[in-house]
């Protein structure tokens, strides 16, 4: 697969197939992605790979926290409700996928439980946790660089025929996450990425979601 094919191509996995993922193949995806580019080469990021018992404490850890009602703790600020066309393309997204799913808008179980999917990594068979040095927090340069070596992972991956999601829910816990990924205290926890074999069979999985034309996100200054 080209690099053209799998930028059009790739879209986010919400749903897998109960099969393992070799630590080889993570392996090549990594190192893939730690070409990406970095202020100043910094090269900030870390990544956490969970499978397993460490993944399943994840799940529950996370599900229990935000069942029994105990706020999110993220280790990064909250960017709070989104609003405008932000909250039109989140509303927009959202209905495309209960649509696939079959969700109605007034079944609260079946979309409390689309939830809770986030919170477990949607049961994915591999978690990898994306954090940075605390050193460089404060700013936002260091996030800036995460989002390229994220977009970069799962590029690499969908290329090896891997399905992810970037998944802020799932480290919306962070202590949980923290406690069993055994993540320093010298790092920042940022996002992660469930990932796994594509589950053809899950409806989601199909769906595209819209992209805004070349003219709405670009100005063109100087050209003829």
């Amino acid at each position: 697969m080209n690099i053209d094919d799998a930028m059009a191509s790739r879209r986010s996995i919400r749903g897998f197939q109960d099969k393992p993922v070799p630590k080889e193949i993570i392996e090549e995806i990594i190192a893939l992605a730690n070409r990406a580019p970095s202020s100043m080469n910094t090269q900030p990021w870390h990544f956490h790979v969970l499978t397993g018992a460490p993944l399943e404490k994840v799940r529950e850890g996370n599900s229990s926290r935000m069942l029994s009602g105990v706020p999110p703790v993220r280790e990064i600020t909250d960017h709070g409700a989104y609003a405008g066309p932000h909250r039109d393309r989140q509303v927009e997204i959202a209905k495309q996928l209960f649509a696939a799913m079959g969700i109605a808008r007034d079944d609260k179980e079946m979309r409390q439980d689309w939830v809770m999917r986030g919170f477990r990594q949607f049961d994915a068979p591999v978690s990898i946790v994306v954090t940075f040095d605390k050193s460089l927090d404060g700013g936002t340069i260091a996030h800036f660089d995460l989002g390229a070596v994220t977009y970069g992972l799962v590029l690499a991956a969908w290329a090896r025929g891997l399905g992810c999601v970037i998944n802020g829910q799932g480290i919306m816990q962070s202590p949980v996450v923290r406690e069993h990924a055994q993540i320093p205290e010298d790092e920042v926890i940022m996002t992660c990425v469930a990932l796994g074999w594509p589950d053809e069979d899950f409806s989601a999985n199909a769906v595209v979601s819209t992209r805004r034309d070349v003219n709405d996100v670009a100005t063109f200054v100087g050209f003829d």
